[in-house]
């Protein structure tokens, strides 16, 4: 890349970042393929951030990729290792592809990319800046690594591009943000495709406000069984989910609710009332598809815990 290549480069990059850090603040974490398609305007022409394929070079930029993306079921199995690092597997099997020099040269240059996490068809949940750090042919694969904004700043403010990640100093901050943002990523879709299931409606009163939805565990995801899946969860809104984990309320093997007996009991006022005590003996929303309503396997071990939180009680 010539001089002139290199600061639009890190143009292009610092305008993509600027623009996703704004579209995160009004959206939220999830943002739809639409709108990363349609992308942003730079020096009078569209730069969107995704494409027909999951190593994507918008036409500004000329040989160095700007995004990476994992599609949600897709053919790839991208995936994160334990010791912080994304896997990122290359397009097709020929490492000549102009797509794999594309991550090749990003990893050379040590240019920062995006991420873009695939949580339902058309829902991604972006990360930046991400660096390639690895390569490995034999197996067709591309090692990933988030890193921390300021890590980009040489790229983003046009300086060489071979100052961008000091590999000596950073590589143990590397492994933990990317362990965080793998977190993020996962929590992510769990809540989206557990929301996406209850048509984003509490499955105990059908609230739809989205904004005060959570995807609750029916077993702890710090547990053997409380894998992040949509059967171990439920869409409850803010209120149901504390009463839940607190078994205030508690769910039968056959989707139906029971209020703790001393709730029951209680006379407090229209919110006991509405909120908890009528839910007693009530059936819950459900998934449509049969293959992702609870687990009553996990329904059954939770409820015990709130048979034994009643019986504790009303000793």
């Amino acid at each position: 890349m010539n001089a002139f290549d290199q600061v639009q480069d890190a143009q292009v990059r610092a305008a993509a970042f600027a623009w996703l850090a704004a579209q995160v603040g009004a959206h939220g974490d999830v943002l739809p393929r639409a709108l990363l398609a349609a992308g942003f305007e730079f020096d009078g022409a569209c730069v969107p951030l995704v494409g027909p394929q999951g190593i994507f070079k918008p036409r500004v930029l000329r040989e160095v990729p700007l995004s990476i993306t994992t599609a949600p079921n897709g053919p790839y199995d991208d995936s994160f290792a334990g010791e912080g690092i994304l896997r990122y597997r290359y397009r097709g099997a020929d490492p000549q592809h102009a797509d794999n020099r594309g991550l090749r040269l990003a990893m050379t240059l040590r240019l920062p990319l995006v991420y873009l996490h695939g949580v339902l068809p058309g829902r991604y949940v972006a990360a930046w800046p991400v660096f390639v750090v690895a390569d490995d042919p034999a197996a067709l694969t591309f090692s990933i690594q988030v890193d921390d904004a300021s890590c980009a700043a040489a790229a983003l403010t046009g300086a060489p591009a071979s100052t961008a990640v000091h590999e000596d100093l950073d590589a143990g901050r590397r492994r933990y943000i990317t362990t965080i943002v793998r977190q993020r990523l996962h929590q992510r879709a769990f809540r989206e495709r557990v929301l996406e299931a209850y048509r984003r409606q509490c499955a105990f009163c059908r609230l739809a406000h989205e904004e005060l939805l959570d995807a609750a565990h029916i077993i702890a995801d710090a547990e053997v069984a409380g894998e992040p899946i949509v059967p171990n969860g439920l869409a409850l809104c803010s209120l149901h989910h504390a009463a839940f984990d607190q078994h205030f309320l508690g769910l039968r093997p056959d989707c139906v609710v029971q209020v703790r007996p001393d709730v029951l009991r209680e006379h407090d006022g229209p919110t006991l009332v509405h909120a908890l005590q009528r839910l007693h003996g009530a059936r819950i929303l459900l998934p449509r598809a049969a293959r992702l309503r609870p687990d009553p396997a996990r329904l059954e071990r939770r409820f015990e815990d709130f048979q034994r939180k009643a019986r504790a009680v009303g000793e």
